[in-house]
């Protein structure tokens, strides 16, 4: 019994991330979080919680829970035909 609820665990995880990374920009509050997946208040916020300590959503001021930005995603990327200016480092991103 305690290894199908782990791997219940581990399933709800990866739907929970896959929700996430497929809608860039999802915010959602405790309580939305556990209409969407189905899980009573205590299991969602203790999976939220998890997936913040694991560094994959922040909690934002006012509560609501939203996937960290990806690191590779916020390198500068070339516009244009301009790939030259990148490779030769003459573009560079600026802290926001």
């Amino acid at each position: 019994m305690a290894r199908e609820r782990i791997g219940t665990i581990e399933a709800t995880l990866q739907r929970v991330q896959g929700e996430f990374r497929e809608m860039p920009g999802l915010r959602l509050t405790p309580a939305q979080a556990s209409r969407l997946w189905g899980l009573d208040a205590i299991s969602s916020q203790a999976l939220l919680d998890a997936l913040v300590d694991a560094r994959f959503l922040f909690r934002t001021p006012d509560g609501a829970f939203m996937r960290r930005p990806d690191p590779d995603m916020m390198q500068a990327r070339p516009l244009g035909g301009n790939s030259s200016a990148v490779s030769s480092g003459k573009v560079h991103s600026h802290p926001r």
